[in-house]
């Protein structure tokens, strides 16, 4: 009987053994949180400020985390009139270079092959017209190259091997492919039903694509259809659309978790995120804690979904942790307004 109760304390014991951390950006408070979840409960371990222009709101947007942990990096959209990319230490949470790139740099990640980062210019508050990919090298935190792609590029992921980035642009309605060697567009797909864009005139997409994920075992992306209400899945070996699966209103970040079973979108139109078991018809929705879902990010050990909620106004922004095999919140905290930009850190036992 006693060994019985230890086994069963141990057990317990383990299960919530995990430390997951990440950061997240809140766009009107000019600051980054480093968020804790011990399988329980949601820490805020420190409030960043990132901001260094005393009368403005830098807007910091998209994060990512270097694969040797070491580093994160933000774009700080709002510049005058271009934004910046800053490095920061993970040790100390403190800034060590910066560059500045185009018009409003929003989502990045580091390709694992060429160790380049790439980040798109949104340009939100720019011409209506083709906008940009930086490559920059993050070692020594210079611009290598502005790659155009389409109107306003606003997600974007590395593929598995790191060999291409795709993004979409929302205005022209465009998913993009990029060579991370040769640093040139590869394959560009029109996304809208009937529409073929030629970058000419104003053009709003109905689509109005928002984010693009790569999944981690299959040769398929998949697109938020943010105009849409849709999910789109595009093979990417014969670079076609293959399925177009309904959502909620207003799909706007997505991710897959690396065992390749779950993908989360964020309903920014519901205040709810849809967690969808890809071998299953049909997805659950989990309505969040505040109104405005933004970004999402899953722990690599495909057990957790890390949602951030911008808020209302004056609000503070949320961040929401779901349990994906019980499609349930089981954990919240607020930081600071509009939290937007989401990147995982690591996990510790």
């Amino acid at each position: 009987m006693k060994r019985s109760l230890l086994l069963i304390l141990f057990t317990v014991t383990f299960s919530y053994s995990q430390e997951y951390y990440f950061y997240v950006a809140a766009e009107s408070d000019d600051t980054v949180s480093l968020i804790n979840f011990d399988g329980e409960t949601t820490t805020e371990i420190e409030r960043i400020p990132v901001g260094v222009m005393k009368t403005e709101i830098e807007g910091p947007h998209g994060l990512t985390v270097d694969p040797s942990g070491d580093y994160w990096y933000l774009s700080l959209a709002h510049g005058n009139p271009y934004g910046s990319l800053v490095k920061y230490s993970t040790d100390t949470n403190r800034p060590v270079d910066k560059t500045t790139l185009g018009m409003f740099p929003a989502s990045m990640q580091i390709s694992s092959l060429t160790g380049l980062l790439y980040c798109v210019n949104f340009n939100l508050h720019g011409e209506m017209k083709p906008s940009s990919v930086s490559v920059v090298d993050p070692e020594t935190m210079t611009e290598i190259k502005q790659i155009q792609t389409g109107v306003m590029p606003h997600g974007s992921r590395m593929s598995p091997n790191g060999r291409f980035q795709y993004s979409v642009a929302m205005m022209s309605g465009e998913l993009f492919e990029v060579d991370a060697l040769t640093l040139e567009v590869n394959r560009t797909l029109n996304l809208d039903k009937t529409h073929n864009m030629n970058h000419k005139g104003m053009y709003h997409s109905p689509v109005k694509p928002t984010w693009v994920t790569p999944h981690p075992l299959k040769p398929k992306v998949y697109v938020a259809g943010n105009g849409s209400n849709e999910i789109i899945e595009i093979d990417t070996e014969i670079w076609e659309i293959t399925n177009r699966i309904d959502t909620g209103k207003g799909p706007y970040n997505i991710d897959i978790s690396s065992n390749g079973k779950f993908l989360v979108a964020t309903l920014k139109g519901d205040a709810k995120t849809m967690v969808w078991e890809l071998d299953k018809k049909n997805p659950s929705v989990v309505s969040n804690n505040s109104s405005v879902t933004h970004g999402v990010v899953i722990s690599p050990d495909s057990k957790y979904a890390f949602v951030t909620v911008e808020g209302v106004g004056g609000d503070p922004g949320l961040v929401d942790v779901i349990d994906l095999k019980k499609a349930k919140v089981v954990s919240s905290i607020s930081i600071g307004k509009q939290a937007g930009g989401i990147a995982f850190w690591k996990i510790e036992e």
